[in-house]
């Protein structure tokens, strides 16, 4: 598989994110792990996975998949990506959310990208959409 580092000004080595969890969205590199982040700042969300859905014209398309904190109340797509057109790069912007009770983990707690990944690839060749809500770009 491999990891995606970058150098900085002084040589210093910083790691990114597995290549596999590199979302590939119009020519760019978009770590999962810092759309994830971001999300995860939110005070509604208790976790959030970040994945690429094939789409011919773009390479892919970024969806997030939220899981909100048991409180949380009125929160919704328009308001993460609200939160995340603040926090990060227009292109890093998620064009989908969709909200799930939980995501699937292994045994000792790790996140399984690549069961939610799967998912989402049989999801579109089935013909299905993406399983979110679309926010347009200039909503």
């Amino acid at each position: 598989m491999g990891d995606f580092v970058r150098q900085d000004d002084a040589g210093e080595l910083h790691y990114v994110d597995r290549r596999a969890d590199v979302i590939k969205h119009k020519g760019y590199r978009v770590s999962a792990s810092e759309i994830e982040a971001v999300l995860q700042d939110h005070e509604a969300v208790m976790e959030a996975c970040a994945v690429g859905v094939p789409d011919p014209k773009v390479g892919e398309r970024i969806k997030a998949i939220v899981v909100l904190k048991e409180d949380a109340r009125g929160v919704g797509a328009r308001e993460l990506i609200s939160w995340c057109r603040e926090r990060l790069a227009p292109y890093k912007v998620p064009q989908y959310i969709e909200f799930r009770d939980m995501l699937p983990k292994s045994k000792v707690g790790k996140l399984l990208r690549r069961e939610i990944r799967d998912d989402e690839r049989r999801r579109q060749a089935k013909g299905g959409d993406s399983g979110g809500e679309r926010i347009s770009r200039t909503a």
